[in-house]
């Protein structure tokens, strides 16, 4: 699960899907709290796997888009119903946790 472990990249993987291809300052907006440092990596990381294409357009200014491949959409496919999951039981995780900390 490596391919989707940490905190960022469901949240990378989905803001793709969401919203297509997007350039780099793009989707540091989109991901709110990532700092540019980690988004970086996680790209990175997401590429090495084969989820996230870079296209890199030489322009001046250079200009390098983010999309999600083939299999990158069938890997946002499958997380779906996790995401349902956390959204049904959102109320319960953040009580739970409020009473561990408590």
């Amino acid at each position: 699960m490596d391919v989707v472990g940490g905190k960022w990249k469901a949240l990378i993987l989905w803001a793709l899907h969401h919203d297509g291809t997007l350039r780099f300052g793009q989707l540091k907006r989109e991901v709110p709290g990532v700092s540019e440092k980690m988004l970086i990596q996680q790209l990175r990381e997401l590429e090495a796997d084969g989820i996230v294409h870079r296209e890199v357009y030489r322009e001046v200014p250079p200009r390098v888009e983010y999309s999600l491949t083939e299999m990158g959409e069938a890997l946002n496919t499958a997380l779906g119903p996790l995401g349902d999951w956390a959204s049904r039981h959102m109320e319960q995780i953040l009580a739970a946790k409020q009473r561990a900390v408590a």
